[in-house]
């Protein structure tokens, strides 16, 4: 919606002002609109030293795992068709706008298998868009230390699907983060 596109607008102005150390990546794109969000406002700011990463299965949501994760099993968007986009779909919409150029990276495949891309030094930003509690903490567990101070975590599903607010709350008692 476009309130959360303007909080994200806002937290990428905000990283530029204060060139906090990183690049910007989202787990869980979709159809690529906040991915592209980020790539306009580096085109807007002139910031040509940053990446934006769009990391995704773009084949939909992964299978359940009742044993890593039992909430997961009970979502009724697993095996949603419309969650699938292509790699090339969203290049394509990257495209439309003329932002697809070599600011843009891709991770396709599983969160468990690609987050850890050692090109991922530092980031400003850090989305998660993963609704399931599994991919919300592969994300974490992989990139949250990744994060420069003065930069921003973003849980998309934190207050929307009990799965992710719940992986997101085992993260942070795990690790001490008392923060509110």
């Amino acid at each position: 919606g476009a309130t959360k596109l303007l909080h994200l607008q806002r937290a990428a102005e905000a990283v530029i002002e204060q060139d906090v150390p990183g690049d910007f990546l989202e787990a869980g794109v979709w159809r690529g609109g906040a991915c592209i969000l980020m790539r306009a406002v580096l085109a807007a700011w002139g910031d040509a030293r940053r990446r934006v990463w769009a990391a995704d299965s773009f084949l939909g949501m992964p299978a359940p795992d009742p044993e890593r994760s039992p909430h997961d099993v009970r979502s009724p968007l697993h095996g949603e068709a419309r969650l699938a986009v292509s790699l090339e779909e969203v290049k394509r919409h990257f495209a439309r706008y003329g932002l697809l150029d070599g600011q843009v990276g891709f991770l396709e495949g599983w969160f468990n298998e690609t987050l850890s891309d050692p090109r991922i030094e530092h980031l400003a930003i850090l989305r998660i868009d993963a609704v399931f509690h599994r991919s919300t903490m592969d994300a974490l567990v992989a990139l949250h230390d990744k994060v420069s101070p003065g930069g921003y975590v973003i849980i998309d599903d934190y207050g929307a699907f009990a799965s992710c607010r719940v992986a997101v709350e085992e993260f942070r008692r795990d690790r001490g983060i008392e923060d509110p």
